[in-house]
């Protein structure tokens, strides 16, 4: 009987305790025992975005000239510092030249010999000319005066043919840098004999003002620009006359160009769009491009992995959130709208998916742009989202700004957000 009478009177203390909380949540407009939530609105509104596009990309010099030896011989002397900064025209390597020497003193030799019997010759055919006018000389004998003649000058030209090969050997041992830039390493030491050919690289001079950006944009993401600046869902800046003429709409020519570096800081100069590829390369599936950046202090050098960054197209009549006013949930990505409870009266929160494209800066803030699930008109809640639970019903909420978020930006009422909370009070 005790044990029975403990178990009654336990039932009936919980069954007392809970009417008192369902009364006190109803006294303040509560729903299923959750208090009222103060929470934070925005009015949903079209606006004009500016959208930004990242590609992988590396950077190389917008001149990569290789060092070639264009003769024989031994490695004499390595006249640069590697990794230092080369003029045009500098002499970089020495090859042995004596065997050079000899070649051009032989065709010197060669081509005196030929001047030599060519002035003989011409001096024969000088004498026989006036000969064979008086016919007191043969027809052949003046043939052959002047086939003399003429072979004697042909001579000389081929003398003076080889002198200026030799010359350009004899100066080809003088390893010289054809354009201004930053020297790699030596792939040849001292000593080494080198030749031309495929194993003739001595080293590689890149210019790195201005410096190249090479990256792809997949076929796939030029059908979607296609696509969006058919619609009028995406305004892209001017393009080249070029590319104005040929029809082509998505031409990214009138892009300017950021570095995203690989800490995650941005290149401080920007750049803009140099080249791209009219035809899909077979091998990646995708379209070719290149970026021109300014790099006269060399901050930047070839082979870096950087993003690039996109600018300039703007997305007209679009629909942007707050990051923090977007909830993941089991069917994937919601949003809290408000409205009216059962009884028509208590403001509830109601969850709303949406389907979100990319992130954009607004007004320095970081903003989704939602594609599809949210129209002009309808209030977001932004702040407050923590205390809120998708419920049957709606969640319970209190509208106006949470505590300590007063007057702070986004957070408060105003700019555009719904000003209900006076009228509540």
């Amino acid at each position: 009987m005790r044990a029975l009478t403990l178990v009654i009177s336990i039932g009936l203390t919980a069954i007392v305790l809970t009417a008192c909380v369902r009364a006190n949540s109803e006294d303040k407009g509560g729903k299923g025992g959750f208090p009222p939530a103060p929470v934070s609105v925005q009015e949903v509104k079209t606006t004009t975005v500016p959208i930004r596009f990242e590609y992988v990309g590396q950077t190389a010099g917008s001149k990569e000239a290789e060092v070639r030896a264009r003769v024989q011989g031994i490695l004499e002397k390595r006249t640069y510092q590697e990794g230092s900064k080369i003029n045009a025209g500098q002499t970089l390597f020495i090859l042995d030249s004596r065997p050079y020497a000899a070649q051009v003193q032989a065709a010197e030799a060669e081509l005196a010999r030929a001047q030599a019997q060519y002035a003989q010759a011409k001096r024969n055919f000088d004498r026989v000319k006036p000969l064979a006018g008086s016919n007191a000389l043969s027809q052949r004998e003046f043939d052959e005066a002047t086939s003399g003649e003429e072979s004697g000058a042909a001579a000389v030209k081929q003398a003076q043919a080889r002198l200026t090969e030799a010359r350009l050997n004899l100066g080809y041992t003088r390893v010289t840098s054809p354009v201004t830039g930053w020297a790699g390493r030596a792939q040849k030491s001292e000593g080494s004999l080198v030749s031309p050919g495929t194993d003739s690289l001595l080293a590689t001079i890149s210019q790195l003002d201005p410096l190249y950006v090479n990256f792809s944009v997949s076929e796939a993401e030029r059908l979607r620009l296609n696509r969006l600046i058919t619609t009028g869902e995406l305004k892209a800046p001017s393009a080249n006359d070029a590319a104005a003429k040929a029809g082509d709409k998505s031409s990214l020519a009138g892009y300017s160009v950021a570095l995203k570096l690989s800490d995650g800081s941005i290149y401080d100069r920007k750049g803009r769009l140099a080249f791209v590829d009219p035809a899909i390369n077979t091998n990646t599936g995708a379209f070719d491009a290149r970026a021109e950046l300014p790099n006269a202090d060399a901050a930047l050098r070839p082979g870096q992995f950087v993003r690039v960054i996109l600018e300039g197209a703007m997305r007209p009549n679009t629909i942007v959130v707050p990051q923090r006013a977007v909830m993941d949930g089991p069917q994937g990505k919601f949003v809290f709208v408000t409205g009216k409870g059962q009884d028509g009266k208590t403001d509830v929160a109601l969850p709303r998916p949406v389907t979100l494209g990319e992130w954009v800066e607004v007004d320095g803030q970081q903003q989704w742009i939602v594609e599809s699930g949210l129209k002009p008109g309808d209030i977001v809640v932004t702040d407050g989202t923590a205390k809120l639970f998708p419920i049957p019903g709606g969640a319970p909420i209190m509208l106006g700004p949470p505590p300590g978020l007063e007057g702070k930006g986004p957070a408060a009422v105003g700019k555009g957000e719904v000003k209900k909370a006076d009228a509540k009070k």
